[in-house]
């Protein structure tokens, strides 16, 4: 009997498989970073970033952090630092994000969340997960700079980035269920040369 799981199925253990476990974290993570994203770019008349403080808490920080439990006690340690790192993360951003801080301490707080981005970038192993944690560092490190410097333009570039990091991780996560390509097709190496894999 074949020991393979698809991207719903369960183990031969009876545990959710890694795959699905991916799948709702992407899923998590790219709701959380769209909403976030959207209310510091002024898109949408009357959203601001503090109007996602609830899906950061929930979606970003306690179903996250779940997600990256269960893909620890499955044995996959970085996607479950990943998520329990970031859903960390996302769970005290939304519990603070009611109190009154500086805008240095604000800053602070962005600089040393996108530097967790950084390490998750470097160390990811699917393409588009590096792509949607690399997105997320940028847009991070200009929110910091934006806070250190009361600069709303700056935020909103940063906004864009969170944006666009959601929308990835949103992709990955439904190209895995829709079986959707996750990686581009490589060019062979020369005339009459055809790549594999």
């Amino acid at each position: 009997m074949d020991n393979d799981v698809s991207a719903g199925g369960r183990g031969s253990t009876g545990h959710t498989s890694t795959a699905t476990t991916t799948v709702v974290g992407r899923l998590a993570l790219g709701i959380t970073l769209l909403a976030f994203g959207l209310g510091y770019t002024d898109a949408i008349n009357g959203v601001s970033a503090a109007d996602a403080v609830s899906i950061a808490h929930y979606v970003g920080g306690v179903a996250l952090f779940l997600a990256g439990l269960l893909a620890l006690r499955d044995h996959d340690t970085a996607t479950g630092t990943a998520f329990t790192a970031l859903g960390s993360l996302w769970f005290t951003w939304a519990v603070s994000a009611g109190n009154q801080v500086s805008d240095n301490a604000a800053g602070l707080f962005l600089l040393l969340f996108a530097l967790v981005a950084l390490s998750l970038t470097l160390a990811a192993g699917a393409v588009l997960d590096q792509g949607a944690y690399g997105l997320l560092f940028v847009s991070l490190l200009l929110l910091a700079i934006a806070r250190f410097g009361a600069n709303d333009g700056l935020a909103k570039v940063g906004g864009w980035f969170a944006v666009a990091a959601g929308a990835l991780a949103w992709y990955a996560a439904t190209a895995a269920l829709a079986h959707w390509p996750t990686a581009l097709p490589r060019r062979a190496a020369g005339r009459g040369v055809t790549a594999t894999g």
